[in-house]
């Protein structure tokens, strides 16, 4: 496209964030019963619902100066050198085991080039995430091994020649991907210097100065929308969807659903007018959103386990929307299962949202704590917000690395969640939780083979 008409696309993408609702503009969805209606803007509501989640975090860390967790802008690490606490917000559900490096790569000019160092010790791992949340690309102890490299990531529509040296070449299918990069922090905070000297090590390049040839032609700006949770509900779900669709192109098995979605107004930077609609159609629109949300809510309240929730496309098969939005509800950002799996509960036995009016137990009997390679948290979050939890003991997550952990004579573990102390003699297991509602996220990192096959399952809590 030439950067004349992708201006003209952006922009309109960012005039119908923000003009939206402005009178007299042209109704976009024509020749539609209002049954049709419903139907497709419940199907495009779900296809979009994780992408705009996703985008709450690019917008926050690559966009918004003003946001805490802003990275810089685009093609540079952030690094964090502590842990998280209640106070960041740019990603719901964070963990609070591993310090993270966060970037955001615009590969519509270019390439970039990730330089990894020699890490002969610690564990980290660099999750590369495309627009859609799916995990395309991971580099890391695991995937790629301890020894340095260079490794080139290109979007959708790169045709360029490799260059000698790089170990391997990643594709994305959007032009922005995004990194979660966990560095662990080795037995407490006198580690910290050296484990920010690991995470000072990891480079970005652009594919022209990493090869010392001339750059290509920058690319237009993006009149990137503001972020706003509010105005995304409902039918605003389409503005924002709509400023993202120019840097997601379509990919061969979704040719038909884009043009079902195109007849509801969901298109590449195309204008969304809800209040210029026909009553009717707008009223099974908004119903056929309602139907799609309520839907998630509550099939993803049921998931135990991410086994199936994230990776790439391919991985998350033909229930693929489904699966990458309940990712997206319950944790967005997850690793894939052969990097960490991730357990949860959030009922009790009756179906209610679990609440720190009760006293919750989870125990583990003997021979059955997590298998593990590397380690594992249990992490507290509040609903609806899931953000961490505030506390008098400053503690968000329990695991193996806790301080104190006690285990019982047998080999049992006992935690205790519950929003007051259980005791002096147990709150080395105190995992406190808010008054209200909430839920946790067990995070087991380097899962074994009986994590993997599913012989071994988190254990329900029990009401004490």
């Amino acid at each position: 496209m030439p950067s004349t008409r992708r201006r003209e696309v952006l922009g309109l993408a960012a005039s119908a964030i923000a003009l939206s609702l402005a009178p007299g503009a042209a109704s976009a969805a024509t020749a539609l019963t209002p049954a049709e209606a419903k139907a497709i803007a419940k199907e495009a509501w779900a296809w979009s619902f994780a992408p705009i989640e996703g985008y709450q975090t690019l917008y926050a860390q690559a966009v918004n100066k003003d946001a805490p967790g802003y990275v810089g802008g685009f093609n540079r690490f952030r690094h964090f050198s502590r842990l998280a606490t209640p106070n960041d917000k740019d990603i719901v559900t964070p963990n609070n085991d591993t310090p993270y490096s966060w970037a955001w790569l615009d590969l519509r000019a270019e390439p970039i080039v990730l330089s990894l160092p020699a890490v002969p010790k610690r564990y980290y791992v660099n999750q590369w995430f495309d627009l859609y949340t799916h995990n395309f690309a991971y580099t890391g102890v695991r995937s790629t091994g301890r020894e340095a490299g260079d490794y080139l990531f290109a979007g959708p529509r790169w045709k360029g020649t490799v260059p000698k040296g790089i170990k391997a070449v990643f594709r994305s299918e959007t032009e922005i991907v995004g990194t979660l990069t966990r560095t662990a922090i080795e037995g407490g905070p006198d580690d910290i210097p050296a484990m920010q000297a690991v995470q000072s090590q990891y480079r970005l390049t652009p594919l022209s100065k990493f090869t010392g040839r001339k750059a290509p032609p920058a690319k237009p700006p993006v009149d990137w929308p503001p972020y706003d949770r509010a105005r995304a509900e409902g039918l605003g779900f389409i503005p924002y969807i709509n400023a993202l669709l120019p840097l997601m192109p379509t990919v061969p098995s979704e040719v038909d659903m884009r043009a079902r979605f195109a007849r509801i107004g969901v298109g590449p930077g195309r204008p969304f007018n809800a209040a210029g609609l026909d009553p009717a159609i707008r009223k099974a629109m908004e119903e056929g959103v309602a139907e799609a949300a309520a839907e998630l809510k509550a099939r993803a309240q049921a998931e135990k386990t991410s086994m199936d929730l994230f990776g790439t496309r391919e991985f998350l098969g033909k229930d693929y929307v489904y699966r990458r939005n309940a990712g997206a509800l319950l944790g967005i950002y997850g690793n894939s299962k052969e990097e960490a799996l991730y357990g949860s509960q959030q009922t009790d036995k009756a179906g209610k949202v679990l609440d720190g009016s009760r006293n919750w137990l989870l125990r583990f009997e003997p021979g059955q704590l997590p298998p593990v390679n590397d380690f594992w948290s249990i992490t507290m979050y509040g609903l609806p917000e899931r953000y961490l939890v505030p506390n008098p003991i400053n503690r968000y997550s329990i695991g193996d690395r806790t301080p104190g952990l006690k285990t019982g004579a047998d080999g049992s573990l006992e935690i205790y969640l519950q929003a007051e102390s259980p005791g002096k003699d147990k709150e080395s297991n105190w995992l406190p939780t808010p008054k209200g509602p909430f839920f946790f996220v067990g995070r087991f990192y380097g899962p074994r083979e009986t994590a993997l096959r599913g012989d071994w399952t988190l254990p329900p809590l029990i009401e004490r």
